[in-house]
């Protein structure tokens, strides 16, 4: 097994032997080609797959229309599958094409996309697509649960139960049932603090980490990466700190495992708000099971 330190040596070595040769693939912060954000990280039979959402060159607003997926066996070399999804293959929505999710569940894959204030699922039968819509219409239906209906998140547990985290300024749950395109019980509401959007979960040790956005800092550069711990997918969630502060306007990750070791995916800005890159750190724990404040690297 290929250890966190090894991948990121090569890492350095790959970026030194391509900047030498003024060619090859980048093999440094920022990751990924283009700009990209709200990168979402699944590990699948040993190769790590993101779904981010897809910022446009030039743009001055988030009016991303669809979506790209990335997948790499070492982290160091990334492979772009190209558009998987757009709002092109949409019936129900034609703007807004946000930050998404990707689960495995049966043998197929299920992509959870916002469009127009509301969550839509696509399914396919390989990890790149081809991804179709698989209702018809949207799984919430925009103001359906109070809150803006954006950055969908799935964590399924141990016990195969699945849940669908989503909000803005107030943050939702809501089971999901072995279909995983339709609801088990009522969208709940969740009591994190100083919670802004961004919503993403993981396990550890038997702990639940929910991670997000926040709502504190300075200025324009009031959102840092946050995160509360419970020993249920549901709460109560205790507030723990700060993962991350990237100095942007805003900031939107996933947490994820990889041959052993947990790594923190995540953007900064680009050349402007609306042209961003995705970048990856390391996540350290301490002996009481928090994390430590990740500071970022090149």
């Amino acid at each position: 097994m290929i250890s966190f330190q090894q991948l990121l040596f090569s890492a350095a070595v790959t970026a030194a032997a391509s900047a030498a040769a003024g060619t090859g693939p980048q093999a440094r912060n920022p990751i990924l080609p283009d700009f990209h954000a709200d990168p979402s990280a699944r590990e699948w039979d040993g190769r790590m797959w993101i779904y981010p959402s897809h910022d446009l060159p030039g743009s001055t607003g988030w009016d991303m229309v669809d979506w790209h997926c990335f997948s790499s066996k070492d982290l160091v070399h990334w492979t772009d599958h190209g558009i998987i999804f757009s709002l092109k293959d949409v019936s129900w929505a034609d703007k807004w094409a946000w930050a998404p999710d990707c689960v495995r569940r049966n043998g197929r894959y299920f992509f959870y996309f916002p469009a127009d204030d509301q969550i839509g699922v696509a399914v396919a039968d390989r990890p790149e697509g081809p991804f179709r819509d698989a209702l018809g219409r949207p799984l919430i239906s925009r103001g359906e649960s109070g809150t803006r209906v954006m950055d969908p998140a799935v964590f399924i547990d141990d016990d195969g139960g699945a849940y669908l985290y989503f909000g803005q300024n107030e943050a939702r749950v809501v089971r999901l049932k072995d279909d995983m395109v339709s609801f088990d019980g009522p969208v709940l509401p969740l009591a994190v603090r100083d919670f802004h959007e961004g919503l993403w979960m993981h396990k550890r040790k038997g702990v639940y980490y929910l991670s997000y956005c926040s709502l504190r800092g300075d200025g324009e550069l009031k959102n840092r990466m946050e995160y509360a711990t419970s020993n249920s997918p549901l709460g109560p969630f205790v507030h723990r700190g700060l993962i991350i502060d990237n100095r942007s306007r805003n900031v939107h990750g996933s947490i994820a495992p990889f041959q052993g070791e947990w790594v923190l995916f995540y953007h900064v800005q680009g050349p402007s708000w609306y042209e961003r890159r995705v970048c990856m750190e390391k996540i350290r724990f301490r002996k009481d099971g928090t994390i430590r404040e990740v500071r970022i690297t090149k």
